[in-house]
């Protein structure tokens, strides 16, 4: 097992911010197609340029043995990658020997495939991304997809005892309308919701400041109907939580426009491809992946160090007329 070891620093980057939360995408690749996520057509990165699997593995326990505390799977969509579950069950082995949790975001439609393999590897609760669950407006969201599949993952989730929360990016005109709806259908069927500013990442083919929505007003909507009283209860992620009166579940806000969460920032990312991005919204990054696959793992962890030393105190994240994307990758590209 790759318990943390006391020889080695810990990772702490150089505003002396704690580095324990550890987000990996495994794929750059989804079966939707988002529209604030992705272009319509998408090329993605050819085989030989990502990540195998045992390479992940590998980095993971390193990152294990430096320090990281948790792990998140994302994609793309994590449950597309072939194989997935010797990743999952390979990582899963380090809960209780030095990682303390490793969860998954997806879009679910793979999730009833998926989801007792999930629980058996030691996973506990997911995230599903669901932006709306009008069949329609789920198929124009996503251009194309099949809410019955969502519905069904989440079904099958349960019966494998896996914590839900859903994931719901508030968009202007498009879901604004679905969003108390949503909050109330996730209180009847016992699922947390985080709510989240679109973030401008990547050429999409879609004006994003049309629909962008701030969740101070969201918030504002909510309490008309509902008591919302702030709890320290933390995951791990920028989501600040409240608690829901009459429901029994908590409401995430996620809020990188109007209320910037960078000062306590306890994360960094890695790629399918390699590439550790120490900020969503910046493009510098390290590449682990030439090292390790030119001078193995003692080649990679002297990057981890210079990787910290790079990481911004904030994003730069913008949005209104004339504001381009803060980067070029797609959000699908980074995982979130």
């Amino acid at each position: 097992m790759a318990m943390a070891d006391p020889s080695r620093p810990l990772m702490t980057d150089g505003l002396g911010r704690r580095i324990s939360y550890l987000r990996i995408s495994v794929t750059d690749r989804c079966d939707l197609r988002c529209r604030y996520c992705m272009a319509e057509k998408m090329q993605f990165l050819p085989k030989n340029q990502v990540l195998t699997l045992e390479e992940i593995a590998l980095l993971a326990d390193l990152f294990i043995a430096r320090g990281i505390r948790k792990i998140r799977l994302t994609g793309g969509e994590p449950l597309v990658r072939r194989d997935i579950g010797d990743l999952v069950r390979r990582i899963g082995r380090h809960i209780g020997a030095g990682l303390e949790e490793l969860t998954l975001t997806t879009n679910g439609t793979r999730l009833a495939d998926h989801a007792e393999m999930l629980a058996d590897a030691g996973v506990r609760r997911i995230n599903v991304s669901l932006d709306s669950r009008d069949p329609e407006r789920f198929a124009h969201v996503t251009r194309g997809g099949k809410i019955e599949q969502v519905f069904a993952g989440l079904d099958t989730a349960r019966a494998a005892g896996l914590a839900v929360k859903i994931n719901m990016v508030a968009l202007k005109g498009v879901n604004d309308d679905e969003i108390l709806s949503m909050l109330r259908w996730c209180g009847e069927e016992g699922f947390d919701l985080t709510l989240i500013e679109t973030m401008p990442l990547g050429d999409t083919g879609e004006d994003r400041t049309d629909h962008y929505l701030p969740l101070t007003h969201v918030a504002d909507l909510i309490r008309a109907d509902h008591a919302l009283t702030p709890l320290s209860h933390r995951t791990g992620g920028p989501a600040r939580y409240h608690a829901v009166e009459g429901m029994g579940i908590k409401l995430g806000l996620i809020t990188p426009l109007t209320q910037n969460f960078c000062a306590d920032c306890n994360r960094i990312r890695m790629t399918c491809e390699g590439k550790i991005f120490m900020c969503l919204g910046h493009e510098d990054h390290v590449d682990f992946k030439s090292a390790l696959r030119e001078g193995g793992l003692p080649a990679v962890e002297p990057l981890i160090d210079q990787a910290l030393r790079l990481k911004p105190a904030a994003h730069d994240f913008r949005i209104g007329a004339g504001e381009g994307a803060a980067t070029r990758r797609h959000m699908s590209v980074t995982g979130g």
